[in-house]
């Protein structure tokens, strides 16, 4: 993987129960082995419940609820997937507000899976082309987004892949992406 992320931050934004954990871990660990010092942000302290699918997976500690957090806090941010996390995120207002503002603010964004559900709450996705689980198509096109069926996208510093499966591909890019930094263009539409 290329690029240093040494000294940057990283926010990785989840719910407290409903992340696909392999969407939360590999980024975390390639963010990590590439210098980036990653927090895991939450609606509620305490701890994460991951699953593997539908299987409960392992807990992991929140660092800090994003109510407590902003922007400025953090040089990027990823959003993993799993259905039940980005429908709980989707309706919580610190978290769509947190993710509006890393895109209005040109921050290199990385979006995996159901991770775009937040992204449509947001209303960032005007003019903007991502790939997802192909079931948020219609979703992202409603909220004026493009679509497109890929391993992996980039779109002025808006990372996106489809699945568990486009893993090495997506984390090797959010590297890229989070190493090259503020898009400014990637607030033009936001």
């Amino acid at each position: 993987m290329a690029g240093s992320l040494q000294g940057r931050r990283v926010a990785i934004l989840v719910a407290n129960e409903g992340v696909e954990q392999v969407e939360m871990t590999e980024p975390r660990q390639a963010l990590q082995a590439a210098g980036a010092v990653t927090e895991l942000l939450a609606p509620r302290g305490g701890s994460v419940q991951a699953f593997n699918h539908l299987d409960k997976g392992d807990t992991f500690d929140v660092d800090a609820p994003v109510s407590a957090m902003g922007v400025g806090d953090f040089d990027a941010l990823v959003l993993p997937g799993g259905v039940a996390n980005a429908d709980q995120l989707r309706l919580d207002t610190d978290a769509v507000a947190l993710v509006a503002g890393f895109v209005r603010q040109g921050k290199p964004v990385g979006v995996i899976c159901h991770g775009p559900w937040t992204l449509v709450e947001a209303d960032v996705l005007k003019g903007r082309t991502i790939t997802s689980w192909p079931s948020l198509r219609t979703d992202i096109e409603n909220a004026g987004g493009n679509w497109v069926d890929e391993e992996v996208h980039v779109d002025e510093g808006l990372t996106s892949s489809r699945n568990p499966d486009d893993l090495p591909a997506f984390c090797a890019k959010i590297v890229e992406e989070f190493a090259e930094g503020k898009h400014a263009a990637q607030a033009r539409s936001a």
